[in-house]
């Protein structure tokens, strides 16, 4: 089989770089005049006078130096004119469900991380909100879901989605949600919500496409060194800004300064970390797809993705997570993952290192039989973040690993 790439994507960012380099980042703001913002770790400053004062700093867990940087950054990355910082993703998306009353609907992608319908469904079940999940792969369906809530506040998407990597219009969702109900009523107003985190703000960007928040999982891509565990929130709406700004003052799910000072150095890497996950990602997603010991590859770059399409008009360059199903049975998957050298088993994505995981058992042990069964989380079913290593090497990990797996084949019983 011959593989292809899914054809012409979006153009680059423009001044990406130089914006993550030196944007908000002048060293005459500081007295030492240090080229790389300096950590400030003291939870307390000094008043002047007891009057409040909003760009003066008061208190560690309402503003920082390094997370007022981080975030200014964050913000023109993303394309926004705001971004908060909290201590993970989901932090972030705890957040964000805040912004909720009781009795209103959260609207879900059906294909999502597991770890957020665990959250939503515990939202549902003990503070009164509805969640209502949906393939949102289809904007009608998104839009029917919709006309049966009447009480939706949110719709969250996920776009590729974990593990599968499905890739949903977000375009064509934001269009949908924001299409006027009541238009006596503006507090009926849905608001978009994307989880940016397998794409980084280099290769999409939600709210240019349309929605009204982005989040990411900045322990993702955007740190890229598997060393920070942090989320990220950016919008246009001031009115949503000052809400998730006093939420993240009083919830006080922040990062430390240190791990502001670290995501912010990972985004002076960001693009070019991107662009060869890119070339690596697609490199295994071509040679998976021509080996026999494979039956599907799942990745946005391959013209074979059913929305290769969407790909192209919604992002410029795809990330370097490639998920695949291995011929044979779960033990053949377990076989390949015990036989890997240069990928990890583990869990999370975006970092420098190449890591491999059995969703079934792994990241979505926890979904219903039935759920995995429609979602196509098989047995067989693994998925790859590719990391920073060489090619070649990369390749040939997967090749012998493959073969290894198809050896007289050990059961998971005892193991």
């Amino acid at each position: 089989m011959c593989s292809q790439e899914c054809g012409k994507l979006l153009p680059p960012i423009p001044h990406f770089a130089t914006n993550a380099i030196h944007y908000a980042q002048e060293p005459e703001q500081w007295n030492s005049k240090a080229v790389v913002p300096p950590i400030t770790l003291s939870t307390t400053f000094k008043q002047q006078v007891p009057a409040k004062d909003e760009e003066r700093y008061e208190y560690t867990r309402f503003d920082n130096p390094n997370r007022r940087i981080l975030e200014k950054v964050m913000s023109v990355l993303d394309g926004a004119k705001y971004s908060l910082a909290y201590s993970s993703g989901m932090a972030a998306i705890m957040n964000i469900c805040h912004l909720l009353k009781s009795g209103e609907t959260i609207i879900c992608t059906e294909h999502v991380y597991e770890g957020t319908k665990e959250l939503f469904d515990k939202m549902q079940e003990e503070f009164n909100l509805k969640v209502a999940y949906v393939d949102c792969t289809d904007p009608k369906k998104l839009e029917e879901k919709i006309k049966e809530y009447p009480s939706t506040k949110l719709v969250w998407l996920e776009s590729p989605t974990n593990p599968t990597l499905k890739v949903i219009d977000i375009k064509a969702c934001a269009e949908v949600a924001h299409k006027p109900r009541e238009p006596k009523c503006p507090e009926k107003h849905v608001w978009v919500a994307v989880d940016n985190s397998f794409m980084s703000p280099y290769f999409q960007r939600p709210l240019a496409l349309g929605a009204d928040i982005c989040m990411s999982s900045a322990t993702k891509y955007i740190n890229g060194h598997s060393d920070v565990l942090m989320g990220l929130v950016s919008v246009n709406k001031k009115c949503l800004y000052e809400r998730l700004k006093f939420l993240q003052r009083t919830l006080g799910a922040v990062p430390s300064p240190f791990d502001c000072y670290m995501c912010n150095r990972g985004l002076k890497t960001l693009h070019i970390r991107m662009k060869l996950h890119f070339h690596n990602g697609l490199a295994v997603a071509k040679f998976l797809e021509s080996h026999p010991c494979v039956k599907k590859v799942m990745y946005p770059g391959l013209a074979s993705h059913c929305q290769c399409e969407v790909t192209k008009r919604q992002c410029s360059g795809v990330s370097g997570i490639v998920s695949f199903e291995i011929q044979g049975e779960e033990c053949n998957a377990y076989a390949f993952l015990r036989n890997l050298k240069v990928f990890t088993v583990g869990f999370s994505v975006g970092g420098y290192e190449s890591l491999a995981e059995h969703p079934y058992s792994m990241t979505h042990q926890n979904l219903p039989e039935e759920d995995k069964k429609r979602l196509g989380i098989t047995k067989t079913l693994i998925r790859l973040s590719v990391g920073l290593e060489d090619e070649e090497d990369l390749l040939a990990d997967l090749d012998q690993a493959l073969k290894a797996a198809f050896k007289p084949c050990i059961s998971l019983e005892g193991q």
